[in-house]
């Protein structure tokens, strides 16, 4: 990433003070990007231990989609799901705490909760656990907001502030499919994680969409307000 080439922070301003513009209304609450303030970035390191903790939970990726589908261990491919969780919890905490808040950290973990789902997903998939359209479903919305980033770069813009209702979509989500996974066996006892599962996969996948449909429209203000970058500015633009 260049200089050019700013992350729309929760601060709602680029990152340079002197490159300072103003971030138009999005048509969302207002607590997404009006605190003013410079990005929470406490250290360029990438080797901290709340990074370290983020490439661990990105290593039990691979583990889950064999555990699902080559011993079929579920109760173990669930356990490693929620040692994942808690260290997302932890490198949060630790990065707070010791102020090592990073660009790395903050680009980790939603890859790490897209990898997750995507794994889980495609796993119960091939067991025909869940139907390959609610995968297309779920995959179709992260490719449409992977399909945002080069009209951002246009405006010198990497990412768009983080909706909460993002956040609890995917909050939801990475629920939904370990329940799911786990409803799937005999145990009569365990339809109740089905039903569970099944209701936050429902709901989940619904408020993703939603919160797209979010993130779409704060990328539609921000080009109709903000110009284009100059030519000696776009060069400066990479992928």
């Amino acid at each position: 990433m260049t200089g050019s080439e700013q992350p729309i922070s929760v601060a709602g301003v680029p990152p340079d003070p002197a490159a300072r513009r103003p971030v138009p209304s999005t048509g969302v609450p207002a607590n997404s990007h009006t605190v003013q303030g410079p990005p929470p970035y406490d250290t360029d390191r990438p080797w901290t231990l709340s990074n370290l903790l983020s490439l661990l939970r990105l290593a039990g990726v691979p583990l889950v989609l064999w555990l699902i589908l080559g011993p079929q261990a579920d109760g173990l491919a669930v356990l490693v799901l929620a040692v994942g969780g808690i260290t997302d919890w932890l490198d949060g905490y630790l990065a707070r705490a010791w102020h090592q808040t990073s660009r790395l950290g903050q680009m980790l973990d939603p890859i790490a909760d897209r990898l997750y789902i995507l794994a889980v997903l495609v796993g119960l998939a091939l067991r025909e656990i869940i139907p390959w359209w609610l995968v297309v479903i779920v995959v179709a919305r992260d490719v449409m907001i992977a399909c945002l980033v080069p009209l951002l770069k246009t405006r010198g813009f990497s990412s768009l502030p983080v909706h909460f209702l993002g956040k609890a979509a995917t909050f939801s989500l990475l629920y939904a499919f370990p329940l799911v996974l786990l409803g799937s066996g005999e145990q009569g006892w365990l339809q109740l994680a089905w039903v569970l599962g099944w209701a936050f996969a429902i709901w989940g996948t619904a408020l993703y969409w939603y919160a797209g449909g979010l993130y779409v429209a704060q990328t539609v203000n921000l080009l109709r307000a903000v110009p284009p970058l100059d030519r000696r500015q776009h060069r400066g633009v990479t992928g």
